[in-house]
């Protein structure tokens, strides 16, 4: 349970992050602020299944939230992502690559502490 708190966390800390930037402003850029949106609510929805609905679904939905995430920023920062360039600086940034990567990792750890493992014949 431990590992679905600290995935839980994770996503919900990068939801915040993108929630806040989007009112900071992103929601003017075109494409990339209704990302934001989607980004925020959809981390608050699978926050809330991570504690309320024990199922690897939630696991799953975590790890795939995170990569997306951090998979979109990385792209943003290297070759653009819908016209936008981003840097690796702030601290928003950094918390919310941070975050991606604590629930990924947590994600996936705890995928495999919850999941059963098939008995070998």
């Amino acid at each position: 349970m431990t590992m679905r708190i600290l995935t839980a966390a994770g996503v919900l800390v990068s939801a915040f992050v993108h929630l806040w930037l989007w009112i900071d402003g992103f929601r003017h850029i075109h494409v990339i602020g209704p990302a934001f949106m989607v980004n925020a609510s959809a981390g608050i929805v699978i926050t809330i299944l991570l504690l309320r609905w024990n199922s690897w679904i939630p696991l799953f939905l975590a790890v795939g939230f995170g990569a997306s995430t951090l998979g979109a920023f990385i792209l943003s920062t290297t070759v653009g992502l819908f016209g936008t360039n981003e840097v690796w600086s702030g601290g928003w940034v950094m918390a919310a690559a941070l975050s991606e990567v604590v629930a990924i990792l947590a994600g996936f750890v705890a995928l495999r502490q919850e999941v059963p493992r098939h008995s070998r014949v």
